[in-house]
């Protein structure tokens, strides 16, 4: 065959995939535009709605039944992330204790568009849901359970403001991985960013297709992928605007700039770190961080690939009663550390 059909056959096979994608991102326009069937609840409970201005209206399920102190549930942030993914704890501690779950702003039946995603739209959200906690439940500072980079804006609302957070519990927490840039928004590529900002809607309908969410979700499990969770994902990424807080995540808006570290570091309340594999994110400078810091306890869930809630439902569990209790017992308030029979103790130390 002659170069000069090679390259024309290399041609007519470029044009012909342009000419696909075109018609895929025009196929998913179009759907985007029929009517999605309404969003059903993450939790069989009850909603509340705290009203913010700058982030919106923020929704949050809860179950009051209980006594005590207050428990708060913080989702991840991705193209279809919502509550259902805390959905297990909420139902473990739900009439034992009081319980919130919160659908962070663009997700869930929080408000979705008409504002500026950044990382600090995420820290105000869950202030504002923290101290309306705190006016429900006077007296009680709250635990709080927070996965992946959702980690980052609740560990920064306990460095700042720690009258609100009794203890923070971070769910393979990002911000640990050596490889990444501090300032991880000018790192995200620019072909990401131009796409996301400039093709939008339709680009985010080709991210949360069946075979896409299918692909995406495959790498957050060792096993097979959660059903529930699978169907719930993409009911969420279909409902109107959904795609305003995602395509700022894929742009990279949405991580708090400078080193996160710095942040889990003024963090005073007793933190305990879940973990094991994680596909998007690594624990390099965990182990080192934590027994540097003695306010951290670290417990790895295995085998698990950032969901051990999910797939390690009952060992995620034990851990969290475990530490609470240890919390109760060894913690000290003047030191911000955990001591037995006035000793410190290491992070190394087991928690059951």
């Amino acid at each position: 065959m002659q170069l000069s059909s090679i390259r024309k056959l290399a041609g007519d096979r470029a044009l012909s995939a342009v000419q696909q994608v075109r018609t895929r991102l025009v196929d998913r326009l179009e759907q985007s535009k029929r009517p999605s069937p309404p969003l059903p609840a993450a939790v069989d409970a009850d909603r509340g709605v705290v009203s913010t201005v700058d982030a919106g209206e923020v929704n949050y399920y809860v179950d009051g039944s209980g006594s005590g102190r207050p428990l708060v549930l913080v989702h991840g942030i991705h193209a279809a992330a919502s509550s259902f993914e805390l959905r297990q704890l909420f139902e473990e501690f739900r009439g034992e204790r009081p319980v919130y779950a919160v659908d962070l702003p663009g997700f869930g039946f929080s408000q979705r568009g008409g504002m500026q995603y950044r990382a600090q739209t995420y820290v105000r959200a869950i202030e504002h849901v923290l101290r309306h906690v705190a006016n429900e439940r006077p007296g009680e500072r709250a635990d709080v359970v927070a996965l992946s980079l959702s980690a980052e804006y609740a560990a920064a609302v306990a460095a700042d403001l720690p009258d609100l957070i009794h203890s923070l519990v971070l769910i393979s927490p990002t911000g640990f991985d050596r490889s990444k840039p501090h300032d991880r928004g000018e790192g995200a590529p620019a072909w990401l960013k131009a796409v996301a900002k400039n093709v939008g809607s339709p680009f985010f309908d080709l991210l949360v297709t069946k075979p896409s969410l299918k692909y995406f979700l495959r790498k957050s499990f060792v096993g097979a992928v959660d059903p529930q969770l699978f169907e719930y994902a993409y009911a969420t990424s279909h409902q109107p605007g959904a795609h305003y807080a995602p395509l700022a995540f894929v742009a990279g808006e949405l991580f708090p700039q400078g080193d996160p570290l710095q942040v889990y570091a003024k963090v005073a309340a007793p933190a305990l770190i879940l973990y094991d594999q994680d596909a998007y994110t690594r624990f390099d400078s965990m182990p080192t961080f934590v027994l540097q810091h003695p306010s951290y306890q670290s417990e790895r869930i295995a085998p698990t690939r950032g969901l051990p809630q999910i797939e390690q439902r009952d060992r995620t569990v034990q851990c969290l009663r475990a530490f609470w209790e240890h919390v109760d017992v060894d913690w000290d308030e003047d030191s911000h550390s955990f001591k037995r029979d006035g000793q410190p103790l290491t992070a190394a130390a087991p928690l059951n």
